[in-house]
């Protein structure tokens, strides 16, 4: 791991690192914020999955989650959001497929099985360099996201309910195998199989009997994404015919943005950190 840049802020560290990944055959960025609680021992761990098109830098620059998390005493790691580099394959213009557009599977298609294992890396590797390197308490752990990183966030919270303890999400796509701009990408990443798909979609994982205690999420009702992408009311439909808690807020005239994110973000905070403790 090499370090690329720390600062403090809030009393606590904020910083960003390189390794050379294995899961994804590939130097990989992320970003860890560790709060001044972390100098007494190990503190909770919370991850943030970021949308496509984003890498770690967006939420770190424009989420506005350090006062809160540096109060609460929790860490906060962003993963980038798929591999990079020339030797990784990539559609450069198509901004929901490939670079920034990861959607936290493992492929199983060439060409991106070898590098786009984003499944992996977030629940593997990345996790095992966290706790080597890190005051982390891994034995406390929450996971959220906006949007594609929503997406990631309920589809490993539900298939890992024993690790995380908490789980939100920003305007998640709540069933990618069939919204128009996620089906293109699974079927890259996954095949023509779409029995395959099913490992990562949140509705159809409920569907097929996986459960979580209890998820929060917030979406924008001016959201442009709302009904092509993102239909939270899929979600909530499977949740309660499987009797599983969810708590959807539907917030007024609040968009897609970052704006949006900031808005909630002391409130997906503080309910980690409740469950968290």
């Amino acid at each position: 791991m090499k370090t690329v840049s720390t600062s403090k802020a809030h009393s606590g560290v904020q910083g960003v690192y390189t390794h050379a990944s294995d899961s994804c055959a590939c130097d990989m960025t992320f970003a860890v914020f560790v709060p001044p609680q972390a100098a007494d021992g190990p503190v909770p761990v919370l991850w943030y999955l970021s949308g496509l098109t984003c890498t770690h830098a967006n939420v770190m620059d424009k989420g506005e989650y350090r006062r809160m998390a540096a109060e609460l005493g929790l860490m906060i790691v962003c993963p980038d959001t798929s591999p990079r580099g020339e030797a990784v394959p990539d559609e450069k213009d198509n901004w929901q497929f490939g670079s920034g557009a990861g959607f936290y599977v493992d492929a199983t298609e060439a060409p991106y099985a070898q590098n786009y294992r984003m499944y992996s890396y977030i629940t593997g590797e990345l996790p095992a360099l966290v706790a080597a390197r890190f005051p982390a308490d891994m034995a406390r752990q929450g996971i959220f996201g906006h949007s594609m990183g929503g997406h990631g966030a309920l589809t490993i919270a539900l298939k890992n309910p024993e690790r995380f303890r908490s789980c939100t999400a920003f305007a998640p796509i709540a069933q990618p195998s069939t919204a128009g701009w996620s089906r293109p990408a699974l079927g890259k990443y996954l095949g023509a199989d779409e029995s395959g798909w099913r490992a990562y979609d949140a509705t159809l994982l409920i569907a097929d009997g996986h459960r979580f205690p209890e998820l929060l999420v917030d979406q924008g009702t001016a959201d442009g994404f709302l009904d092509e992408g993102l239909r939270p009311w899929l979600l909530e439909e499977a949740c309660r015919e499987a009797g599983m808690a969810l708590t959807l807020r539907m917030q007024e005239r609040y968009d897609h943005s970052y704006n949006f994110i900031s808005t909630f973000m002391d409130d997906h905070l503080k309910w980690h950190a409740k469950r968290l403790r």
